[in-house]
């Protein structure tokens, strides 16, 4: 017993001698300069608070030969003083409820964060540590119980202090951090607020730009985390729908004049005239300013629920730059008896309600400093707040002052819901306990926090928390100009985060007023849209908005504005002349009844009634000489031929058809054929019966010289009664002549035309069975039309048709030209090398005037080329024949068709036109003469 004692007394030392131990060695680093509002005695529980009540730090001389000292804070806030006030004025309203916290009186504790995280930081350690020295880690404190920290302020600034007491899981309800970055549990499981996350803020953006179809707008954004995350969300959402930015500047936080200089001369230059700005009204407030100086207008400002309705903005003359800003505000409610709790302020309560005081009104409290002269004049302390128009005292737009309200309300019901647990139904520990007001965990409040669900006083708004946010709706506020020449803040729509995409926004665009009082909503782009017709060229080096507008290639086409790429039209159809539309192509083909058609049918005709007319004056006198020295049958099968030439001209007319295709083609080599088939007939006969008068010749000078040979030798044997005579007596004329003159006689000439008109026939035969002509569209030669045409079916076929016309021509024209000096009264082998010429000349022409035209006027040189060859024919062949037949009928004689004589060698030479009854003439001339001396 004694032992256990002495052991216990030995623990005892060792315990106290440690405690001692360590308290000789801790030492208090630091002490904090802050300023704020504490009411923690007699208080169950007791609310933390941090407000941005100033704007900065004040700057310090960077000595570090002295023991360093807390910064003070400089440039009093009065929109944030009021926020501070709303927190006061929710504890007092909670504290006077008997149905909220009955039996708890709620203290505080708020710290000032000057607008900087050491501030925060400071405040935080602070208020963790339960007293005005910090000792982190440690609560130092006795007393109520810390409920949950209301702040702290900037996104920024939460961020800090939600690192912090995320570690210990203390509670953090924010009334204006809406940075996306908070959102993330992992790094801030105990961050709430009731402030919508600014990524719904964001999207509203984007798809206000959107909806006024801006496509190239400027960013200004502050440099922190509120603004960093607010536009990189903006960008992402924007660019994705096809928006371009201008330019993206970041505004500073310490105040750099070179950074402003440059941020508007960007502004400035750029062509944007849509600017978003993600920033607070602190750090925006210096660049408006300098906006102001160098009177930058034409610009429209889209403004975050930070600075949209800050009276730090909306300073006197700032309508000329900021008309017409459009922006984003959190829900607006109002408070009733708020605004009686803002006038009811004792100036001498507390140093930070004294500083208020003396910034509001430009004086001291303070009779010593007065005395110095350091301010201009000494205040009552009884001074009228009723009577200034101060931001302070502005209740027209409590929107992050509402935020407030709620964030102390959400803490008073969690803490509400905590003290009325039921014994038994507790959520800790798995054994259903409860947590005791008086003394409990932050974690335990948290739970109550995050499951809370309330309706806020005056306004029956619902509030409960998402995974720590609430539900995104906001005002679309318009800066417009009133009677006054002041910014009011009017809404011209709504956005609900909550609704379905196509109704989260409704606005009204009437009631909006645009920079410089206009109407109409401004026109912000890098290029204009691209009209139907054109595609967009993107220009290389610069935004995908930036782009030049390619007019559509022809056959292309484009029916959208901004169009990427223009769209091929099919192959029936073709782009209009605005290549917006593709339309049918023109359907072409020479038709019978356009003039062209109806001229070429008439000339056609012509020629064929002609050549009938013709083949009339041959019947009428088929028993004239003229006709009978020509054959007949070969005359007609020639007039014929050339009826055929002209009419099938008629069937390449109109809209081809397989049977017009084939009957054309066929009808036009056939024809030919057979009319060149009879010219070479003729012009063989022609040939050879030139080579044998030529034979005579020579014969019948061979025999004169003998019969004068023998003569002379008469005469000189002295026998003066002899007598020579010619042993061969003329015969009748016939139309064929002697074998021995005539080698081909008529049957020859017709059997000729009958089988090369055979081959020919035998030719086409074989090509319409294998191969056979027939109508296509032929959209290649003209992009616009589609010529119907016809297809040979194979080019082998026609060519080798057409050659074997061209040989027959050749050979016609070659035997024509060797018979074309047969001396006669009418030369019918000069006619037909003639015809042979026109024809050639005719046909080779066609060739490339057919080769350089397209479409219908193509079938119309073919038909000039078959109308001309005919009439070439026509005209030769038988127009010399039918002058003599209507015109000379005297020289239709049989005398005429005899052979005229040769001069030089005493002997005729049969005529080309009357060989065929007057050929045997040359022997029957008289050879024999009487010598007689």
């Amino acid at each position: 017993m004694e032992i256990g004692r002495f052991l216990l007394g030995l623990c005892v030392f060792f315990y106290f001698y440690r405690s001692v131990s360590a308290e000789s060695t801790c030492k208090l680093k630091a002490k904090f300069n802050l300023s704020g509002y504490k009411n923690v005695e007699k208080k169950k529980v007791v609310i933390g608070g941090m407000f941005p009540v100033h704007k900065r730090i004040a700057s310090s001389d960077g000595n570090t030969s002295r023991v360093p000292v807390s910064s003070g804070c400089e440039g009093f806030n009065f929109r944030t003083f009021r926020w501070t006030q709303t927190m006061l004025f929710a504890i007092n309203e909670i504290n006077k409820r008997n149905d909220l916290l009955p039996n708890t009186d709620l203290g505080y504790v708020i710290y000032d964060s000057c607008f900087t995280i050491s501030k925060a930081v400071e405040g935080t350690l602070t208020y963790l540590s339960g007293q005005d020295e910090a000792v982190p880690n440690y609560r130092c404190g006795t007393g109520a119980p810390l409920a949950a920290l209301v702040g702290a302020g900037g996104s920024d600034l939460s961020i800090a202090t939600a690192r912090i007491l995320g570690l210990y899981h203390f509670p953090q309800v924010s009334y204006s951090s809406s940075c996306s970055a908070l959102e993330s549990k992992f790094q801030f499981p105990t961050f709430l607020r009731t402030i919508p996350n600014d990524k719904h803020q964001s999207t509203a953006m984007a798809q206000l730009v959107l909806h006024f179809g801006w496509t190239w707008v400027g960013t200004i954004a502050a440099d922190d985390d509120y603004g960093k995350y607010g536009i990189k969300d903006f960008k992402e959402r924007v660019e994705e729908a096809g928006v371009c930015i201008s330019f993206s500047e970041t505004l500073p936080k310490v105040s750099s004049p070179e950074d402003i200089q440059r941020i508007v001369q960007t502004v400035v230059e750029a062509t944007a005239k849509i600017i978003v700005v993600f920033s607070s009204d602190v750090d925006l407030s210096p660049l408006i300013d300098e906006l102001l100086r160098h009177n930058v207008t034409n610009r429209t400002w889209i403004a975050s629920e930070a600075w949209v309705t800050s009276a730090l903005i909306n300073q006197p003359n700032v309508s000329s730059v900021l008309g017409g800003t459009l922006g984003f505000g959190v829900k607006r409610a109002n408070i009733p008896g708020l605004q009686h709790h803002l006038l009811d302020l004792d100036p001498y309560d507390d140093p930070l309600t004294e500083e208020f005081w003396e910034s509001l009104f430009h004086c001291t409290l303070n009779f010593s400093r007065a005395v110095r002269g350091i301010p201009d004049e000494l205040c009552t302390g009884r001074e009228s707040l009723a009577k200034l128009n101060n931001t302070y005292l502005d209740v027209s737009q409590l929107r992050i002052t509402y935020s407030v309200y709620k964030a102390v309300y959400a803490v008073a019901h969690a803490l509400h819901n905590l003290e009325h647990c039921d014994a038994g139904k507790g959520p800790f520990n798995g054994r259903k306990e409860c947590a005791d007001i008086s003394n409990f965990e932050p974690w335990q409040l948290m739970y109550y926090l995050k499951n809370v669900h309330f309706k806020v006083p005056h306004t029956d708004e619902e509030i409960y928390f998402d995974n720590g946010d609430v539900e995104a709706f906001y005002d679309i506020i318009n800066w417009q100009i009133d009677s006054n020449g002041e910014i009011s803040y009017v809404t011209v729509g709504r956005y609900n985060a909550s609704a379905a995409p196509e109704d989260r926004m409704t606005i009204m665009n009437d009631s909006i007023v645009w920079n410089n009082e206009v109407l109409q909503p401004p026109r912000s782009v890098c290029s204009e849209n691209c009209q139907p017709g054109t595609r967009k060229g993107i220009r290389q080096g610069e935004p995908v908005c930036c782009f030049d507008c390619i007019p559509c290639a022809d056959g292309e086409i484009s029916s959208t504005t901004n169009a990427r790429e223009c769209v091929l039209c099919s192959g029936d159809y073709w782009s209009n002349e605005a290549h917006d539309a593709c339309v049918p192509k023109i359907i072409e083909f020479l038709a019978f009844g356009e003039p062209l058609g109806i001229t070429l049918i008439v000339i056609s005709a012509f020629g064929a009634l002609v050549t009938i007319a013709v083949g009339v004056v041959f019947v009428v006198n088929m028993g004239t000489p003229l006709v009978k020295a020509n054959d007949a049958l070969l005359s007609f099968s020639l007039l014929f031929s050339l009826v055929v030439t002209f009419l099938c001209s008629i069937v390449f007319l109109g809209e081809p058809q397989h049977w017009s295709c084939m009957t054309s083609q066929v009808g036009l080599a056939l024809g030919f054929a057979l009319c060149l088939s009879s010219l070479m007939g003729k012009a063989a006969v022609l040939m050879l019966r030139a080579q044998a008068l030529k034979a005579a010749r020579a014969r019948n000078k061979a025999a004169a010289k003998a019969a004068k040979a023998a003569a002379e030798a008469a005469a000189n044997s002295g026998n003066p009664d002899v007598i020579v005579t010619n042993t061969i007596h003329n015969t009748d004329a016939t139309p064929c002549a002697k074998p021995e003159i005539d080698t081909l006689t008529c049957a020859h000439q017709r059997a000729i035309a009958a089988v090369a008109t055979l081959i020919q026939a035998i030719a086409c035969t074989v090509w319409l069975i294998i191969l056979p002509p027939h109508p296509v569209k032929n959209t290649s030669a003209q992009n616009i039309k589609i010529i119907l045409e016809c297809d040979e079916g194979s080019v082998v076929f026609i060519c080798c048709i057409f050659a074997y016309d061209i040989l027959l021509a050749l050979l016609a024209f070659i035997f024509a030209f060797i018979a074309r000096k047969l001396e006669d009264h009418f030369s019918e082998a000069k006619c037909v090398t003639f015809g042979m010429l026109v024809f050639f000349i005719v046909w080779i022409s066609f060739v490339p005037a057919y080769l350089s035209t397209r479409g219908k006027f193509m079938v119309a040189v073919q038909i000039f080329a078959i109308l001309a060859s005919s009439f070439g024919l026509l005209t030769c062949i038988f127009l010399p024949k039918c002058y003599v037949l209507l015109v000379k009928p005297e020289r239709n004689t049989e005398e005429m068709m005899r052979p005229r004589a040769k001069l030089g060698d005493g002997i005729s030479t049969g005529t080309s036109a009357s060989l065929a009854t007057a050929a045997t003439e040359v022997n029957a001339t008289i050879a024999s003469t009487a010598i007689d001396d």
